[in-house]
């Protein structure tokens, strides 16, 4: 799980390396971005439950193979094409692996499978992003020594996992899941309805990361080291790594009401940076938003997955992502055909302001069913 997350947010430090060999727009940026989160979303939508009926480790091996393939294409890639493809390649190595990866942790330990299924994306995309910014800056080969590294990571995973026990037993019916659907089992519906606002803001921040927050730094601040990018992304993650770790104990609804008011102050904090041009103050309401992050991620998936009987869990974990991928993708791409109309600062002017609504939102909604909770007692 780390090393597919750390390989979704690895292009993200070389965006503004590729738009200056190949010379491409910030259009074009995003859609790179897009086909991923969209590729992945639509993989979700029909093999998200593929698991659950034919069986953890096959699936796996599955995923773990696309992922070579898209490394092979991201190391010879000479244009925008070649990026595309991988990029699209990957999103659905990436959907098949999350939700099986992700349900094989449940079957396991559905205490610390939760836990796991929420750090493991965060410490990912960390690494991915930073480690990659390293290499660019350090190393030789900036624009393919990352991907070597991930491709021998994904050959020693796919080797390991023929010593790999299957956590759960295949049952006929696999074709009836294959009709795009998002299942979402009906005594977790209530409960996802509840916190779908706060997971669609810390999502769409993550997305806006990921795809624009580097050449944001370097049109608010001036600033233009290769670096700062990924350790944007990389104080978005960390930090949501760490509130995770720190509200595991607490009950899921504490977590999110943390989640809520963390992702609005923070995203107040990175929109009056950047309209200051204040880089440190950037880093410092990134961490911010990142405890916000973490804490709505981990709140939403406690509060749902337990809901979800044995083969069912593959298929709540599917539409859970598939629900937050498209707010991870759809509002970074509308933001960046905006660009070109309003500029970067001003579309994330708006952007910022959207997630701070949702963040309030949900956390009033959640403030509003505590208050008739306590009066019902």
């Amino acid at each position: 799980m780390l090393c597919f997350f750390a390989a979704s947010s690895a292009p993200t430090p070389l965006y503004h390396l590729y738009q200056q060999t190949w010379g491409f727009s910030p259009v074009q940026l995003t859609v790179i971005f897009a086909v991923y989160a969209l590729s992945l979303l639509a993989t979700l939508l029909i093999f998200g439950s593929l698991s659950d009926f034919l069986g953890r480790r096959p699936v796996i091996f599955v995923s773990l193979l696309l992922e070579i393939l898209s490394m092979l294409i991201f190391i010879g890639a000479s244009d925008v094409t070649w990026l595309v493809a991988a990029r699209m390649l990957q999103g659905i190595a990436t959907a098949i692996a999350t939700s099986a990866l992700g349900a094989a942790m449940l079957d396991t330990d559905q205490n610390q499978g939760p836990l796991i299924n929420s750090i493991a994306p965060m410490f990912g995309m960390a690494l991915g992003a930073l480690g990659t910014s390293a290499l660019v800056e350090y190393a030789p080969m900036p624009l393919t020594l990352a991907y070597l590294l991930l491709l021998a990571a994904f050959v020693l995973q796919a080797l390991y996992l023929l010593r790999v026990g299957e956590t759960v037993t295949p049952q006929p019916g696999v074709l009836k899941t294959l009709r795009p659907t998002l299942y979402v089992p009906p005594q977790a519906r209530g409960t996802l309805l509840l916190v779908l606002p706060a997971d669609i803001a810390a999502w769409a921040l993550g997305g806006f990361f990921l795809s624009l927050a580097p050449s944001l730094l370097t049109a608010a601040t001036g600033a233009t080291s290769v670096l700062n990018g990924g350790l944007a992304v990389a104080a978005l993650t960390i930090s949501g790594a760490i509130s995770i770790m720190n509200l595991r104990l607490r009950a899921p609804r504490r977590a999110l009401l943390v989640g809520c008011s963390f992702l609005a102050a923070g995203v107040s904090v990175i929109l009056t940076a950047v309209n200051l041009g204040w880089l440190w103050l950037f880093f410092a309401g990134a961490v911010v938003a990142g405890i916000g992050f973490g804490a709505s991620f981990l709140g939403a998936l406690r509060l749902l997955l337990p809901l979800a009987h044995a083969h069912q869990r593959a298929g709540l974990m599917s539409a859970f992502l598939a629900l937050s991928y498209l707010a991870f993708c759809v509002p970074a791409l509308v933001a960046g055909m905006s660009i070109k109309h309003l500029g970067l600062v001003s579309t994330t002017n708006v952007y910022g302001t959207v997630v701070v609504v949702l963040a309030l939102l949900a956390l009033g909604g959640l403030l509003l069913q505590r208050r008739e909770g306590a009066r019902a007692v």
